[in-house]
């Protein structure tokens, strides 16, 4: 008689099983963005609506250069980055008041994979809308490097991970009072988009505006992106934006973590 032997599957190390965990929490995530890709859509409006009406204004001057695009292009995808991770807590907040974050929490998930899976969801999103940004302006002069283009997204993606993660632990420590997380949020992000230069550049503004410019990290994020775009990728500023887009997403993650191991149920 013939026997046939059945091999027991692998265990997974602990390595295996955070990112297994990690890529269960993203197609979670994901999926509803691919049923219904209209979100996808309808979060670009308003920086098209910027784009078609703040763009040409910029023609001209001072400290702009000779294309407005290339210098506001680039600020409007930090704009699109920062608008749309910052409020990703939303999610959290609504998963908390139908009751489906609390099964989450009692799964054997680890709990950090749970923020990072939910911020990659978070990243893929943002650069598809970058991607599609971009497309929507190459028929208006915009100058596309394509080395230094997708240096620029994966700049904006590690940024917006950060955002994404500060987002998500700001709504659990808040998700009691749903209006004390768009304060905070409403309040710390129009200072810092503003201060950035994303809608015109600081440094031409009285001195105090030009100083609180400097000590926002998100200024330098906007000038990697506009020397990437256009097509300067060995540039001081490059090295700059990069350490502040580690920063950002290094404290965004511890954040995000520590808040999403001490969720209570």
């Amino acid at each position: 008689m013939t026997t046939t032997t059945v091999a027991a599957p692998r265990r997974l190390g602990r390595a295996g099983s955070f990112l297994r965990d990690i890529g269960l929490v993203f197609g979670r995530e994901i999926r509803p963005e691919l049923r219904t890709p209209i979100g996808l859509i309808a979060g670009m409006t308003q920086p098209l609506v910027f784009l078609a009406l703040f763009g040409p204004l910029l023609s001209g001057m001072p400290g702009i250069g000779e294309s407005p695009w290339q210098w506001f292009v680039p600020g409007n995808l930090v704009m699109i980055g920062v608008f749309g991770t910052s409020g990703a807590g939303y999610h959290v907040l609504v998963e908390s008041g139908g009751g489906s974050l609390e099964r989450v929490l009692v799964t054997p998930l680890n709990r950090a994979a749970m923020l990072i899976g939910r911020t990659l969801k978070e990243a893929v999103t943002l650069l598809a809308q970058g991607v599609l940004i971009i497309l929507a302006v190459l028929p208006f002069g915009f100058r596309l490097h394509p080395a230094g283009a997708a240096a620029g997204l994966a700049l904006l993606a590690v940024t917006g991970i950060g955002i994404g993660s500060l987002s998500f632990a700001l709504a659990l420590a808040a998700k009691r009072t749903p209006s004390l997380f768009w304060g905070v949020q409403q309040t710390v992000l129009f200072p810092l988009l503003l201060l950035s230069g994303v809608l015109l550049p600081a440094d031409q503004g009285p001195a105090w505006l030009a100083t609180a410019s400097r000590v926002n990290p998100l200024t330098y994020v906007v000038e990697a992106e506009r020397a990437l775009f256009n097509g300067d990728l060995t540039a001081p500023a490059v090295g700059y934006g990069l350490l502040a887009a580690a920063a950002i997403a290094a404290v965004g993650l511890a954040a995000g973590i520590r808040g999403m191991r001490r969720a209570a149920l």
